[in-house]
């Protein structure tokens, strides 16, 4: 009787296991199918808005702009560099919206493991001033944000030592 006890609670709890495993797949899967859509109010409150100690840097990239895809790998070093420290990069992608399946192909392709969304806002004439009253639009863009305040916008591309001394200088 002890061995058959033993046994059937050994049978149950490797079917449980199987089925956590499984859903576990399920969920991970589903959830690498989409990019995050995200609004411009959105990412101010995930962003400017909170007033704590960790440094937010958001990065403005496309799939068709060339410096935007030479720097994507600094952001991607950068988070395992500074893994310590109290910093979220959130990679904001500004294809169309309807591009969502190449978003996600270059994505999956390039193995991006910072947070990427995807900018749901059609008239950038409406957005970008509220990123940057100088930005011209142009991209690469990034903006660093601390104790829901910008610190810092810089535009155009960025080298790994540049981005490494700017998380140095503003994640104390």
């Amino acid at each position: 009787m002890f061995c058959t006890l033993n046994k059937a609670k050994h049978i149950f709890m490797a079917s449980i296991y199987s089925i956590f495993l499984l859903l576990s797949f399920s969920f991970f899967t589903a959830s690498t199918d989409k990019i995050e859509k995200i609004t411009i109010e959105q990412l101010q409150a995930k962003t400017i808005r909170l007033e704590n100690d960790t440094l937010y840097i958001v990065n403005f990239w496309a799939t068709w702009c060339g410096p935007c895809i030479a720097e994507l790998p600094y952001f991607e070093q950068a988070a395992k560099t500074h893994a310590n420290k109290k910093i979220k990069i959130l990679l904001i992608n500004l294809d169309f919206i309807s591009e969502e399946a190449k978003v996600l192909a270059f994505v999956k392709k390039k193995n991006l493991q910072n947070a990427v969304y995807q900018l749901n806002a059609a008239d950038p004439n409406k957005w970008i001033n509220q990123i940057d009253a100088d930005w011209d639009g142009a991209i690469p863009v990034t903006v660093f944000y601390k104790a829901g305040k910008k610190i810092l916008f810089h535009e155009g591309d960025i080298t790994q030592t540049e981005l490494d001394e700017k998380i140095k200088l503003h994640s104390i």
